[in-house]
């Protein structure tokens, strides 16, 4: 991908000037002049060009699919944290005292089931992949509240990744217009005309 900005830009990378954007996205760069831009070696075939353009397109269509899942996750996994969290809160006010927990749990899809926990200052955290592991409840909220930092960071994130994505694609499909209708102009100066003939 870095190949195809490089050529498309007609940058040199030889110095520190390359920049990456977010993520490692490519920056696309706008092409001002098209008459210098097609004169660039590689860009001889407007065919070319226009095939290279496409597939920078497809790619960073790509990456907005892989983000846009990431948000997709990250969106439903706050809300489970926090619930969480809410949850451990809960159970340290009543692990000071003699009585037991009444709740409810998930057994199945719309199936729940009572059930009274005894006061404790451990609990099990749901890891994924198949991992739960007992945590105190102290070690548990301290743990939870940074993955909901580090996600709502990552959300915040993605979210920049995206906007600067959204970019990429408007100057992407500038630049393909230029070049296309580049093309066009040079055909029909190139064609003789009805006057010419």
């Amino acid at each position: 991908m870095e190949a195809t900005k490089e050529s498309l830009s007609g940058s040199d990378s030889a110095g520190p000037s390359t920049r990456r954007g977010h993520l490692g996205i490519p920056e696309a760069v706008f092409v001002e002049d098209v008459d210098a831009f097609m004169k660039q070696p590689g860009n001889e075939s407007v065919d070319n060009v226009l095939k290279k353009l496409d597939e920078q397109y497809q790619k960073y269509k790509f990456m907005e699919l892989n983000l846009t899942q990431k948000k997709k996750r990250l969106k439903n996994q706050i809300p489970e944290i926090r619930q969480t969290l809410h949850i451990l809160k809960y159970m340290q006010k009543k692990k000071e005292t003699t009585e037991p927990l009444e709740t409810r749990f998930l057994l199945a899809d719309n199936l729940y089931c009572k059930a009274s926990v005894p006061p404790t200052d451990k609990v099990c955290l749901w890891l994924g992949a198949n991992v739960m592991l007992e945590y105190d409840i102290d070690e548990a909220q301290a743990l939870l509240e940074k993955n909901h930092y580090t996600a709502t960071s990552n959300l915040e994130s993605l979210e920049e990744d995206l906007d600067f994505l959204r970019d990429q694609f408007t100057t992407t499909e500038v630049n393909m217009a230029r070049v296309y209708n580049w093309d066009v102009k040079r055909r029909n100066r190139d064609e003789p005309g009805p006057s010419n003939v």
